[in-house]
């Protein structure tokens, strides 16, 4: 059966980063007098996210959930440079890069994103994105010009669970108004995939290389 709706992931599926994150990392440590090599940063980032806590913050909403959004990033960056032998950074440090990561001129639209989103939208599919991410996100698509496709933006934060829970999918279903059997979701992760399939969804997985 033909979906009516279909949820995709934001990071490594619609955007990404326009250069190593390590490159962003090390250029504000410097700043902050930390000397930490990108490449280290780049290498160690993968291992610290895996072994973090959900970015999900249950109950929480405004000033409070940003504080909440702050301090989880600001361990990631302390536990990244503690691996590479360095930090722990100062507090400046960390508010200038979830600062950065803000800018929709760090990061870019895959070029194979918006030709299918544009047809997709014109055969009638309803669109959202669900993503283990903050309350940047929106304002991220919208300064990357891919906001007007999406009738809904679910981010873990302030959803109170992350990929792959089924919770998020579920928030996106209900601001669709579809059922679980009228959409398939499209993701890079294993936690899409299991995260979809928990919801009832089709679910269908894409590998960037």
């Amino acid at each position: 059966m033909r979906p009516r709706g279909l949820l995709l992931d934001a990071m490594g599926t619609l955007i990404g980063l326009r250069e190593p994150l390590g490159v962003t990392y090390a250029d504000h440590a410097a700043r902050h007098g930390l000397a930490v090599a990108a490449a280290s940063i780049s290498a160690a980032f993968p291992a610290v996210l895996a072994a973090a806590p959900p970015l999900a913050f249950p109950g929480l909403a405004g000033a409070e959930l940003e504080r909440a959004e702050r301090r989880w990033w600001g361990e990631r960056i302390d536990a990244v440079l503690a691996a590479c032998g360095s930090g722990p950074a100062p507090r400046a440090l960390h508010h200038d890069l979830y600062n950065a990561f803000a800018a929709p001129a760090l990061w870019q639209v895959y070029p194979d994103v918006p030709g299918p989103l544009a047809r997709w939208q014109a055969q009638g599919l309803r669109l959202a994105v669900v993503s283990n991410f903050d309350q940047r996100l929106p304002a991220l698509l919208e300064g990357l010009g891919l906001a007007e496709r999406f009738e809904a933006v679910v981010i873990s934060s302030s959803a109170g669970a992350a990929k792959p829970s089924p919770l998020p999918f579920q928030r996106a279903l209900e601001a669709l108004d579809l059922a679980a059997a009228e959409v398939w979701h499209l993701g890079d992760s294993d936690d899409d995939v299991r995260g979809a399939r928990a919801a009832g969804l089709r679910a269908v997985c894409w590998l960037r290389r």
